[in-house]
């Protein structure tokens, strides 16, 4: 087989070795755990198709379409066999629960999970969550669906309803990043916790996951014989730096000015904070000058994220021009993983952005599609399944972050 090195080459590879890529990348992921919920943002330029963001706690469930939500049970279903007789799970939401959005996710999350044959509690942890007196607390999501959430607290290393110590959990599922840590001695906790509670943005660095990515890519790439540069995007990264004294500013400038020099001409770079999230952190620029000129605005947003986490690392990642719209406006991939296995997306399109923008902000809409009839020569879902190829690719770097393995 000759090289790959175009976008359209790469499309129609897939297309027709699907099931000898997924074969090879199971096969990888047998050697490694990788997170049991992920979401992957991509974005595809007239050249590339690239990951830009990996999220292990993803928040956009009810972004699912039906048919996708039902191969995800199955998914879910698979796994619990796997790690044994699971019967009970507890899944632990974030404490934002004021967000009805958000809450809209946790329905159909649960939904999803319970249909795999288990039964789900919605539990937390988070004394502020209750009050004094309450141990359930009842909420309704954008739609109107109602959920429970049941105070839980730990004795001997595992986790009981504080008002009924009958109930044991097989398992506990996150759906929480722990930007703000919850008062649990993970360390010791006897029953099994998927994801990992340390891959949250408090422990993870997006600067060590696209370094992972890069390593995944080159042996993926070097496999298949595919040019790398076609499925990556490129970046750099600076240290030790404050954006409210400007300290790092100029290394900054200086490390994006050589990047620039990588890319053609009117190109952007995405600088993100390391440990940002939920779209926070973030800022684009046209030039190195646009960051040595950063107003103060600008500095506080790149300085402080999600429950006050100081950002001192920076991603400096090339900015992928996106060629995809929807009603006329610039839109990007969300891809969602069960256990590493593609089984939704959505579109995340924003009217109020440009092409070269961060669409993960105000403003921004979803389109759900279907990715879980894909299959070996479908080549109207050419695209689609490319994007799930990079998503598999994305998490199975997402399990070598915090891995004593290397990437041979």
């Amino acid at each position: 087989m000759s090289q790959i090195n175009t976008k359209e080459e790469l499309e129609n590879w897939v297309s027709h070795h699907w099931d000898e890529i997924h074969q090879y990348l199971d096969q990888w992921q047998n050697e490694i755990e990788v997170p049991l919920t992920s979401s992957v943002d991509i974005r595809e330029s007239k050249t590339k198709i690239a990951p830009v963001d990996h999220n292990t706690y993803p928040a956009g469930f009810n972004n699912i379409c039906q048919k996708d939500l039902k191969n995800a049970s199955e998914l879910f279903k698979k796994y619990f066999e796997k790690k044994g007789n699971i019967k009970t799970v507890g899944l632990i939401p974030e404490s934002h629960t004021k967000n009805t959005y958000y809450l809209e996710n946790l329905y159909y999350l649960k939904e999803t999970i319970s249909d795999s044959g288990v039964n789900v509690m919605l539990i937390s942890p988070d004394n502020n969550l209750f009050g004094e007196d309450k141990t359930i607390i009842e909420l309704e999501s954008f739609s109107g669906q109602k959920i429970q959430i049941h105070k839980v607290i730990t004795q001997d290393n595992q986790f009981f309803l504080s008002s009924d110590k009958s109930i044991n959990f097989d398992m506990i599922i996150l759906n929480h990043d722990q930007s703000q840590p919850l008062l649990v001695d993970w360390n010791q906790f006897k029953t099994p916790v998927y994801p990992s509670p340390f891959m949250g943005w408090y422990n993870r660095s997006k600067v060590k996951h696209f370094s992972c990515y890069h390593q995944v890519v080159q042996k993926f790439c070097t496999h298949f014989k595919l040019n790398p540069n076609i499925i990556q995007a490129k970046f750099k990264f600076v240290d030790d730096i404050d954006f409210e004294s400007k300290e790092g500013i100029e290394q900054l400038a200086v490390q994006a000015g050589e990047l620039f020099l990588e890319l053609p001409p009117d190109s952007s770079l995405f600088l993100k904070a390391s440990q940002g999230t939920y779209g926070m952190g973030i800022s684009v620029v046209k030039s190195k000058e646009e960051i040595l000129s950063m107003n103060r605005k600008t500095r506080n947003k790149m300085d402080v994220g999600k429950n006050n986490i100081k950002f001192t690392s920076v991603l400096i990642q090339e900015g992928i021009e996106t060629i995809i719209k929807y009603n006329g406006a610039p839109a990007e991939i969300t891809v969602y993983l069960i256990n590493g296995k593609p089984t939704g997306g959505f579109m995340r399109f924003n009217p109020q952005k440009g092409t070269q923008a961060n669409l993960n902000s105000q403003g921004m809409l979803y389109q759900k599609y279907c990715i879980s009839e894909i299959k070996q020569g479908n080549d109207y879902q050419c695209k689609e399944a490319a994007y799930c190829i990079i998503a598999r690719l994305a998490v199975i770097a997402s399990a070598y972050e915090n891995s004593t393995k290397e990437i041979i």
